[in-house]
């Protein structure tokens, strides 16, 4: 790429002033969705099977409705479908339809009593890349409270399946006592809001002094600016890791590039991480005279290496005076393995926790560190984001490997971790399901992915969601910048340039 010599920094020093250029400020408001209690009000002796009973009475009158006004009248051979209210009311010969979870009987899942039973395994297996069985042994069940109904049919092979997904199934019941699917239906998008719906009486701008003034739509509307967004930094904590990372720092900074880039750079109003941002673990090698030492507990402090938390800790430090930032956790980072994963803590950041909300404070601060999955509303627009665990689970499930329409399909179950608890581990909720999408958001992200790719999709009432697939930054050195205009995605790529002689 041309560079105009007016527009390098490498050039003598002049006395030519130059303007000042003020980052685009962030009017963000997050969402507590994913938040879990905290202390004695947090239990897990309860079982899981109410999180399915809670999303099928949720999602089920939705999925009812969309089937009851598309099969209403349908009739074949003169017999017109009717409706039955639970799976066990089906009747041989009759046709009908009805609702409820889906439940994929797949032999190589992993399954936790299987698990147990092989105590004596040498080692454990590796993890499958995919659960579907090679010799055709998968099967795919509908269950409610009443049973299980077993599904055949070539509707269940054109349509992406998954267990904890809330169908509505017409067809009829054979002699073998199997459902075979005519046609089937899914809830499809929810309303989604309209934007600024949520700020549009007190919209608030985020400053390093805590001020907060009330915005106009007017002037709310007239800025434009853009929303970075990265995934799987991937800090190891090694010297290999810190090129890309400084060049990223420095163009998040506006210090790595000349003025009209810097004015483009400063439209940038947040920076999403969203998960992985620190390698897995590598615990520092012993010398001899330690691992002859006792261990309390079993854990042995001295191999901690706190590395890696330190470098992205002083990354996250070099950013905050600038911008503001939403640290979503991701599966290698120091936070709960299980779903909804909860804030990075911030004794982890002890330079970053500077610019955190106060304890206690209602406000988001400059620095945020949220749950994955994670929802909130960013210059007016919904966003719903994720570490990217769901979907990867997901891709156990069905054949291919297209992470668009895995996350497509996510959005018309109106459920963010479908299959949670089956394979993915989750809190077991007892009074609401949170991962059944409420309000349907204009951007969907999913970090750590293959590669970087997006589209547009749109629901039955006119909504529009934009699907971004985020790369992992350490793999590929890209990261996506977000026009919170025109919702249209790009990459910018860090890389390190080989000169040759």
């Amino acid at each position: 790429m041309d560079v105009d010599a007016d527009d390098t920094l490498l050039q003598d020093p002049g006395d030519e002033e130059y303007p000042v250029l003020n980052r685009q400020p962030s009017y963000y408001n997050p969402l507590d969705t994913y938040t879990l209690a905290k202390g004695d009000q947090k239990h897990y002796q309860q079982q899981y099977g109410d999180m399915y009973f809670l999303r099928l009475a949720k999602l089920k009158p939705a999925v009812e409705a969309i089937a009851d006004e598309e099969w209403r009248d349908f009739e074949i051979a003169g017999e017109t479908v009717h409706r039955v209210d639970r799976v066990l009311d089906v009747r041989q010969g009759e046709l009908c339809w009805v609702a409820g979870t889906v439940y994929m009987d797949m032999p190589l899942k992993p399954n936790i009593l299987d698990d147990i039973s092989k105590d004596h395994w040498i080692a454990a297996p590796p993890p499958r890349e995919k659960y579907i069985s090679p010799t055709g042994q998968d099967q795919t069940m509908l269950e409610d409270e009443s049973g299980r109904l077993r599904l055949i049919g070539t509707p269940l092979q054109l349509a992406m399946l998954v267990t904890g997904c809330i169908i509505a199934v017409m067809g009829t019941e054979n002699a073998n006592g199997d459902f075979e699917v005519i046609d089937l239906k899914v809830p499809d998008l929810p309303r989604q809001p309209q934007r600024w719906e949520r700020d549009e009486a007190s919209a608030v701008i985020s400053n390093r002094s805590g001020r907060k003034r009330k915005l106009g739509s007017e002037e709310k509307r007239s800025e434009r600016g853009k929303i970075a967004i990265v995934s799987g930094l991937g800090i190891s904590g090694d010297q290999g890791d810190t090129l890309t990372l400084d060049l990223l720092m420095e163009y998040l900074l506006g210090e790595a590039c000349g003025l009209s880039e810097q004015a483009e750079v400063s439209k940038i109003s947040r920076l999403i991480i969203a998960g992985n941002s620190i390698a897995e673990g590598t615990p520092l090698a012993l010398r001899e005279d330690d691992k002859k030492a006792s261990r309390k507990y079993g854990y042995d402090s001295s191999a901690y290496n706190p590395a890696p938390t330190e470098h992205f800790d002083n990354f996250l430090a070099t950013l905050l005076p600038s911008i503001p930032v939403t640290l979503i956790p991701g599966e290698s980072d120091p936070a709960n393995v299980s779903m909804p994963q909860q804030p990075i803590h911030p004794a982890m950041f002890p330079r970053s926790r500077n610019y955190a909300a106060m304890p206690g404070s209602t406000e988001p601060g400059w620095f945020d560190s949220v749950t994955n999955p994670w929802e909130g509303d960013v210059d007016g627009w919904r966003l719903m984001g994720t570490g990217g665990q769901p979907i990867d689970d997901i891709f156990k499930y069905v054949e291919g490997d297209e992470r668009l329409d895995m996350m497509e399909s996510l959005l018309r179950w109106r459920c963010g971790a479908p299959t949670a608890p089956d394979t993915l581990w989750c809190y077991p909720f007892q009074d609401k399901d949170p991962f059944v999408i409420e309000e349907c958001p204009h951007i969907y992200f999913v970090g750590n992915q293959p590669r970087y790719d997006t589209m547009l999709i749109e629901g039955p009432v006119g909504q529009t969601v934009r699907l971004i697939c985020i790369p992992k930054f350490r793999e590929t050195g890209e990261i996506v910048l977000l026009d919170t205009d025109t919702l249209e995605p790009e990459i910018v790529k860090f890389d390190m340039y080989e000169g040759t002689s």
